[in-house]
């Protein structure tokens, strides 16, 4: 008898499953798809970090990393490729065209790479600022990193390394003797950097089963996008050479006119980008704002110790906002110069001009021409007749129409109460000769 109650529960439970299965759905693929455009730079990290956050939490089942570009900065290219490597999520690469330099690297850290027929990848040789190659430390580095890349996804590591290195050849491909490495769609499928060519997102979903995906696209908000110019290693000497300038000026001009207010919004730009960009923490910001309480103490308290220490804590605020110490202290290095540069030309060839300079510097000029003199030059004085009252040996003291002038003779000694003749007038100097009571030398 137990046993058939349990008989019936069961096929209970079974048509009661049966019942319902044709409203049991599979719960909808959900795919991301995050671009990677433009220079690749620290402000780009931020935002792919973001991205992929917002991916793992919503619980996607993939990302689609949408490049294309140029290239950009090495730091930055390992800062994202890390992020790409530690998410659970399945990654994919759509190269969109360009996958060049940097991005080549980073499409290399996908789980797969898909390609426009159009497609490039590849040119992925490290270049210092001035545009020449890196040295050789630091394209030792970039070469086990492109190495690295390739092997976590079972590709071929010699093409990666001739991407990276003009000496390096492959056999099927021309390539060595100074010429990089840049892979068609067609080249990348063949020697398997590639795991197919696709013509858009949408016949790559098909492509991988998700067709039916629910497709998510991340953009770039404002303020990313304005700390992703903010944060450029171009932009950023020109926003610090604007600041110092303005400062130096506002450190000459009473009250805070404009280039104190021009300064402090290009300082301020600089900081906005880099706390949006995530290279600053406002730690910095309350080191910036206690190197200004120093240096507005200084006026109050003189002594120059105050004032270094705000100067210090300013230019250490900037230092700790930067991308790198080196990059940062260039281009700090680079605004100083621009600034003072600046100044002397403002104040050389245009500050009788500006009014703004009246304030800063003595623009009057006492010259001849104006009719300034550093001494009288009595003239009237030649061939009049005075008598000695001290010893000329040989300056001392005439008197003339009881006038007391400091003389001196033609050299000889002349005693006191002697007659003299004033011969000659060189503004103050005043020349004597000795003469008898007759009015004779």
């Amino acid at each position: 008898m137990r046993g058939a109650k349990i008989s019936t529960v069961f096929v209970f439970l079974l048509m009661s499953f049966l019942l319902f299965l044709p409203f049991i759905h599979a719960e909808t693929p959900k795919v991301y798809v995050i671009p990677i455009e433009a220079e690749v730079e620290r402000g780009l990290q931020s935002f792919i970090e973001r991205g992929i956050e917002e991916a793992e939490d919503a619980g996607a089942d993939a990302i689609i990393f949408d490049i294309d570009t140029p290239g950009g900065f090495v730091q930055a290219a390992d800062g994202i490729a890390r992020l790409m490597g530690d998410t659970k999520l399945e990654t994919i690469a759509f190269v969109n065209p360009d996958a060049l330099s940097a991005g080549a690297f980073l499409a290399l850290n996908s789980d797969e790479i898909y390609m426009h027929p159009s497609g490039r990848m590849g040119a992925a040789q490290v270049i210092d600022q001035a545009g020449n190659a890196a040295g050789a430390k630091a394209n030792s580095a970039w070469l086990s990193s492109m190495k690295i890349a390739a092997e976590s996804a079972g590709r071929n590591p010699q093409y990666a390394l001739a991407m990276a290195d003009a000496s390096i050849a492959v056999p099927d491909l021309q390539t060595g003797d100074g010429k990089l490495l840049t892979l068609s769609a067609s080249e990348a499928e063949r020697v398997k950097y590639s795991e197919g060519t696709v013509s858009s997102i949408e016949e790559l979903l098909a492509l991988k089963n998700y067709e039916n995906a629910e497709l998510v696209s991340v953009n770039e908000t404002l303020s990313e996008k304005l700390a992703r110019f903010l944060t450029n290693p171009v932009v950023v000497p020109i926003l610090l050479s604007i600041a110092f300038l303005g400062m130096i000026l506002e450190l000459f001009t009473p009250g805070l006119g404009i280039p104190g207010i021009i300064g402090l919004s290009s300082l301020m730009l600089f900081f906005y980008g880099h706390l949006v960009a995530g290279l600053a923490g406002y730690e910095t910001v309350v080191l910036l704002i206690i190197g200004f309480a120093l240096l507005a103490t200084e006026f109050f308290v003189p002594g120059g110790i105050i004032g270094f220490l705000g100067l210090s804590a300013i230019l250490g605020s900037i230092l700790l906002a930067g991308e790198d110490f080196q990059t940062t202290a260039l281009a700090i290095l680079i605004a100083l110069l621009v600034a003072t540069v600046g100044m002397v030309i403002l104040l050389k060839f245009f500050g009788k001009r500006l009014h703004l300079f009246n304030r800063i510097i003595l623009m009057d000029a006492t010259d001849t021409e104006s009719g300034y003199v550093s001494n009288v030059n009595r003239l009237e004085l030649i061939g009049q007749t005075a008598v000695t009252m001290t010893a000329l040996r040989p300056s001392g003291t005439i008197v003339l129409n009881d006038e007391r002038i400091d003389a001196v003779s033609e050299g000889r000694f002349v005693g006191p109460g002697k007659n003299v003749k004033i011969i000659k007038v060189e503004g103050s100097r005043i020349v004597v000769r000795e003469i008898d009571l007759e009015g004779e030398e």
